[in-house]
């Protein structure tokens, strides 16, 4: 039976490396999966999920005004797929996660997405909030702060290193632009 699953984390807690060891684990078996990537994040190039210890895929692009539902129906109709994988899922809008619980319903493919529960204000991303409510199954993926604690917030820096509190949401960077860390040095951090 298909399942939309929700694995989600702070930075650095090996969102990317557990898709691409999915997308690997499907192929291995001679199953087809389908990977999506976030559109506005091309650090590693467009059209890429790369993880931090240098796994990477080639990928499909979204942004939000891509219909995914669409885009999986017209690619099951060409070749069956038998999973689709998400990378960066809270850049995802409410519609669009929609789609995807139409991909698992009515397509019958089972969809993983994986993204940042929370930006760096501790508020939830779009994508992040519906999956945490439509999602069949919920996965945290845990890292740690420099503490030892389970780190489940993140501090966006500036070129200094100091803690930034406001801002835009979306601000695309990696360990140069943001710190995951447990929610006492977040609080410290920040003053809060």
């Amino acid at each position: 039976m298909a399942q939309l699953y929700f694995y989600y984390s702070a930075m650095n807690a090996g969102k990317s490396t557990t898709l691409l060891q999915s997308a690997f684990n499907y192929q291995e078996r001679g199953m087809n999966p389908i990977v999506f990537t976030a559109a506005l994040d091309n650090r590693y190039g467009v059209g890429k999920v790369t993880s931090r210890i240098g796994l990477q895929s080639d990928a499909h692009l979204f942004d939000n005004q891509t219909d995914l539902y669409t885009m999986m129906k017209e690619f099951s109709d060409e070749a069956k797929y038998h999973c689709v994988l998400v990378d960066e899922s809270q850049f995802l809008t409410k519609e669009q996660v929609y789609q995807l619980t139409e991909v698992v319903d009515k397509l019958r493919v089972p969809v993983l997405c994986y993204g940042l529960r929370t930006d760096f204000q501790g508020e939830l991303f779009e994508g992040s909030r519906h999956l945490l409510a439509w999602a069949d199954k919920l996965v945290e993926l845990k890292t740690i702060c420099h503490c030892g604690r389970k780190a489940n917030m993140v501090i966006r820096t500036d070129e200094h290193g100091n803690p930034i509190a406001e801002g835009d949401q979306v601000a695309i960077g990696g360990n140069d632009k943001y710190v995951s860390v447990c929610r006492i040095h977040y609080k410290e951090a920040l003053n809060k």
